[in-house]
């Protein structure tokens, strides 16, 4: 089955991420049910995947003035049939930023989310089912804006707060610190 590989990181993720087994349970009771998840053409919802995209030192990440939704996100996109959903946070990295260079500290789902996403254009209101990885940017930082944002910027950990209020962009943040205070790989700079 397609889905399987989704089935099992969401295993693996329900198992560490206790506090959140109402999110995860509903996202895997959503993957079962629908053969055809990962289809954009799905109008009750559909699997996106987005990239945690950090700087070399840990403290800054990229973010999306997203265009459509008119608010500071994670970059990341529809997965459009694609089951990989790693590969389709990358792709959507790499085709939103113009960065090329990147590393996964950690090919383990970061953070997921369902939101709701509104009506726009003829597209009924629905669901994306975000599944979110860490990319760390090893090449240059130098983005190019593409047409599905306003902008991009390289934001530090205390600065993302001023952008966005946003439950799930908080959660990451927090998730994001967390992880870097217990890593030696991404030492926490002065900010």
């Amino acid at each position: 089955m397609h889905r399987q590989p989704l089935l099992d990181q969401l295993a693996v993720y329900r198992g560490s991420h206790l506090s959140e087994l109402e999110t995860v349970d509903r996202f895997i009771a959503f993957v079962e049910r629908c053969p055809d998840c990962f289809e954009r053409s799905l109008l009750e919802g559909h699997v996106t995947g987005s990239a945690w995209i950090v700087d070399d030192s840990g403290v800054k990440v990229l973010l999306t003035h997203h265009r459509k939704l008119d608010c500071w996100l994670q970059l990341g996109g529809h997965a459009d049939g694609d089951p990989d959903v790693l590969a389709v946070a990358l792709k959507e990295a790499r085709e939103e930023s113009g960065l090329e260079d990147f590393e996964m500290p950690d090919s383990r789902i970061f953070d997921l989310d369902i939101h709701r996403i509104p009506e726009r254009k003829g597209v009924p209101e629905h669901w994306h089912y975000d599944i979110r990885y860490v990319l760390h940017a090893t090449g240059s930082t130098a983005y190019t804006v593409s047409e599905e944002s306003h902008d991009l910027r390289w934001v530090t950990l205390d600065e993302l707060p001023e952008l966005t209020t946003d439950e799930s962009m908080l959660r990451m943040l927090e998730k994001w610190r967390a992880k870097i205070g217990a890593r030696s790989d991404f030492p926490v700079a002065a900010e």
